[in-house]
């Protein structure tokens, strides 16, 4: 397991710290993951909510990231998309309540509510 801080160097210009990802465990390296991850994942908050919806989320995708999600816990809800022709497509969305199931990166299903303690 890999704790925070680690550094997901997208290019030689872009370096994110992100809160939750999953990538091969051959994909790291000894201080960060010098690649796009499997899946990234966002827990939006005040002071990072337009950066993770616009920016980051955009910057995942022209890394080539295949599936980025963003987690509200304020809702709570999640929102998945998954990358198809160089766009991300949203493939699911629940709220409070409400099961989601997604297939990739891995199959999973469950409830938003559920991630939060």
């Amino acid at each position: 397991m890999l704790t925070a801080p680690l550094d997901v160097a997208l290019t030689d210009d872009t370096v994110l710290q992100r809160d939750v990802l999953v990538a091969q465990r051959c994909a790291f390296n000894e201080r960060d993951l010098p690649t796009a991850p499997l899946l990234a994942i966002e827990v939006l908050s005040l002071s990072t909510r337009r950066v993770d919806l616009l920016l980051t989320h955009d910057r995942y995708r022209a890394a080539g990231c295949p599936a980025y999600w963003v987690v509200d816990p304020d809702e709570p809800n999640v929102v998945a998309w998954e990358l198809a022709d160089d766009a991300y497509v949203e493939v699911g969305r629940a709220r409070a309540g409400e099961e989601l199931r997604l297939e990739r990166p891995f199959p999973i299903r469950f409830r938003p509510d559920q991630l939060i303690a």
